[in-house]
């Protein structure tokens, strides 16, 4: 491993990398794919996990343009020491890749316009093809049609299919097809409306060249999500699959331990191991550790300092989407999630964006496959059961979620100052001031139709509400504590003292609010429910007994030798 050489941050060209950067030897992979791969094979991980360099290292090997010179990017490495055997095979084939990570149009026409002009560049890196009488006249007219970005709508999506068999026909050698981010289309087609339509299209793009193609050698493809209910690949019987839960190819994307553990001594920071593992680990790729390699790489670029490198290179969408829709229980596991703790989930890795709004083990399965969560416990896919745990992987993943908490409150109308200062109000015992914030938030965020939920409706907006606590506190729902259940605790943590004890209940009217808020307060002191805070030695507990209709809200504040009622609001 070279040292003391410029970290490549956001060089994904394999000869560009060997020849000026900071190298992480991932060259087994080829091993691996010669080993094992099949026809087709489909490798899904998150954005910025190494999946384009590692298609152009492939690329590198196999391809036959500038074979001699390509070999010398493979000395020393992992591949040339595996054996004749390998390296015997290295600049022997025609390889076509192309990534369609770039093709992010608002539009379908504008989509097809995109991907014609990357099949125009393709075609033309092969234009000895129409030399001689290799083709016959009408290829030669189609390949021109491509050229000259006149090509049929048919013939687009023919147009990878016939590129290998032109170039097998050239070389006498089935032709490689590398893909890298394949579903970036789809995902900006959900994204602006047109998703309906781009399936088809693609589905035919992709099929016509994997399925039963006698000029394939082998095809990877990467991207991040696996589309299969929509019937992209679900013809294709000669698909293998490596996804962020089961298959193979584990650290072929991503830093393993050892990896990262190289990278702090040659940088002169062996004592940095555990604050890297705190930030940037905590992957679970089919029973692997994986760093987030971006993450790590910017982190020793920036002189080891930690920072949210990996969430600031993208939007957020999917993150944004649950934080939308979430209903009381996902709320619930969202809190959970942040506490550290797992929530459970019925694992589809064929899920699809129109599903995230219909189920939570749809959405979870998609925070999972994009990087928002990760596997604690995984699933067993040989005995058919897929139910798996699943946590947040590491501290940057987890200020991301409460980044996402305070910008989904800002989108629906709750002003940033009006947030802090109903948690500063909550911590400090202001039971008076803590309501006219609540009634506010209230007021100008909900609906009769949510209000109508009652009671869970209430806990669950609670427990959003008190998410941008964490880290600093920890809140906790539905614990059992002295003789019962109280609805939510905020414990103090990392040298706070103060803690928070809340029990609801709904009013059947306005003139009832005060009447049900001195109830829920003398429930926590009937049921004991301060019995955990003495356990972990919390002094000082502020106990709101709140009461809701509708939109409105009434409070009963008090510690626990103190009740002060505050009258409801009019607002």
């Amino acid at each position: 491993m070279k040292k003391f050489l410029p970290l490549p941050v956001g060089v994904d060209d394999f000869k560009r990398l060997r020849q000026e950067y900071y190298f992480v030897d991932k060259t087994k992979f080829i091993q691996s794919l010669m080993d094992s791969h099949s026809t087709a094979t489909l490798i899904t991980r998150p954005r910025r996990f190494g999946k384009t360099l590692a298609l152009s290292m492939v690329y590198y090997f196999f391809t036959l343009k500038d074979a001699e010179k390509n070999r010398k990017l493979f000395d020393g490495c992992a591949i040339s020491r595996a054996g004749e055997r390998y390296m015997s095979e290295q600049g022997k084939r025609p390889v076509i890749f192309l990534s369609l990570k770039d093709i992010k149009e608002d539009c379908f026409d504008l989509m097809l316009e995109h991907l014609a002009a990357l099949m125009q560049s393709v075609y033309s890196s092969f234009r000895y093809l129409l030399e001689g009488d290799l083709l016959y006249p009408e290829e030669k007219e189609i390949f021109q049609s491509i050229l000259s970005r006149k090509a049929s709508r048919i013939d687009l999506q023919l147009s990878l299919k016939n590129l290998t068999l032109y170039l097998t026909r050239c070389h006498h050698r089935p032709t490689v097809l590398l893909i890298d981010e394949y579903d970036a289309p789809i995902q900006y087609a959900w994204d602006y409306g047109y998703y309906d339509k781009a399936i088809p299209f693609y589905r035919n793009y992709l099929s016509s060249v994997l399925k039963s193609n006698q000029d394939l050698d082998f095809a990877v493809l990467t991207g991040v999500l696996r589309i299969s209910k929509e019937s992209i690949f679900s013809s294709l019987n000669n698909l293998k699959v490596s996804s962020v839960a089961t298959g193979s190819f584990v650290d072929a994307m991503g830093f393993s331990v050892k990896e990262v553990s190289q990278m702090a001594t040659d940088f002169g920071q062996p004592e940095k191991a555990a604050e890297l593992k705190h930030w940037y680990d905590g992957y679970n790729f089919s029973g692997q550790e994986i760093y987030n390699p971006w993450s790590v790489i910017n982190y020793f670029d920036h002189n080891a300092k930690p920072g949210l490198y990996w969430v600031n290179t993208s939007g957020n969408m999917i993150l944004a989407e649950l934080l939308k829709q979430a209903t009381s229980s996902q709320e619930r596991d969202l809190n959970l999630l942040m506490q550290g703790g797992t929530i459970p989930a019925l694992l589809d890795e064929g899920v699809i964006y129109s599903e995230i709004h219909k189920n939570s083990d749809a959405l979870y399965s998609m925070l999972l496959t994009t990087g928002y969560l990760t596997l604690a416990e995984p699933p067993n896919p040989y005995n058919g059961n897929m139910r798996c745990t699943l946590r947040i992987p590491n501290q940057e993943i987890q200020f991301l979620y409460r980044r996402e908490i305070v910008g989904h409150m800002e989108s629906i109308g709750v002003q940033p100052q009006l947030l802090q200062e109903m948690m500063s109000h909550l911590l400090s015992g202001k039971g008076k001031a803590f309501e006219e914030c609540l009634s506010s938030y209230l007021e100008s965020v909900t609906s009769y139709y949510d209000t109508a939920n009652k009671e869970s409706f209430y806990h669950g907006l609670m427990l959003g509400l008190l998410a941008i606590l964490i880290p600093r506190y920890r809140v906790v729902s539905n614990r059992e504590s002295g003789y019962g259940r109280f609805d939510l605790a905020v414990f103090p943590l990392h040298g706070q003292s103060v803690g928070v004890l809340m029990e609801f209940k709904t009013a059947d009217s306005e003139e009832d609010l005060a009447a049900k808020a001195k109830d829920a307060l003398a429930q926590i002191e009937q049921m004991d429910y301060l019995a955990e805070f003495r356990t972990l030695g919390v002094s000082t507990v502020w106990k709101y007994g709140i009461a809701f209709w509708g939109k409105r809200t009434c409070i009963v504040a008090g510690t626990s030798d103190e009740v002060i009622a505050f009258p409801s609001t009019d607002q």
